[in-house]
């Protein structure tokens, strides 16, 4: 038995056309008015936030200046925004560390402290030029303008972990929990 012709056989026109059609349709159908991506997270009449250094009610230094750091951070990577002087702002986001703990969380049978747990307090507004409070989610609302949040941390010095560290993972945990409460409330 011979065979004749290409083993492999060429699409026709038609098969080319319904392809074409369909990615036509997949493109063009429903996606009119939709925001696609983080930016749908995220409030569309705003551009620009202004993060002056928060402040500290704490003796410790530099928590506030560590704490402004990593919000705009991650108001840069995770959201739309970009943060500018506050003559070109939108929208003005402040805060302030309203406390700073350290307590044992843990103890060896001669009272040896080997866990400590650090925990950190910040009072948060997010207010717009026109005077508009712009967080909308809280779990404990102070007032019209001020949302409160909380973040802790554990630490254990025998591992050779630090004070500073564990604060600076409690301070990228409140600057996430301060960008996610920027998303739009839905």
């Amino acid at each position: 038995m011979t065979c004749r012709g290409s083993s492999r056989t060429r699409p026709g026109i038609p098969s080319r056309i319904l392809a074409a059609a369909c990615a036509a349709v997949t493109l063009a159908g429903g996606c009119a008015n939709y925001q696609i991506g983080q930016a749908s997270l995220f409030r569309p009449d705003l551009r620009t936030v202004h993060v002056p250094v928060f402040e500290s009610d704490s003796f410790r230094r530099n928590l506030g200046e560590r704490l402004t750091e990593s919000v705009v951070k991650e108001i840069e990577s995770r959201t739309p925004y970009k943060v500018v002087g506050s003559s070109e702002a939108d929208s003005l986001l402040n805060g302030r560390i309203v406390t700073e703990t350290k307590r044992a969380v843990a103890e060896n049978r001669n009272d040896d402290v080997r866990g400590i747990e650090t925990e950190l307090t910040v009072e948060v507004r997010w207010i717009s030029r026109r005077g508009e409070m712009l967080m909308q989610r809280s779990s404990i609302p102070l007032g019209p303008l001020a949302t409160m949040m909380s973040e802790d941390a554990q630490f254990f010095p025998e591992a050779g972990q630090s004070l500073a560290l564990a604060q600076q993972d409690a301070i990228d945990k409140l600057a996430r929990e301060i960008v996610g409460q920027m998303e739009i409330w839905w």
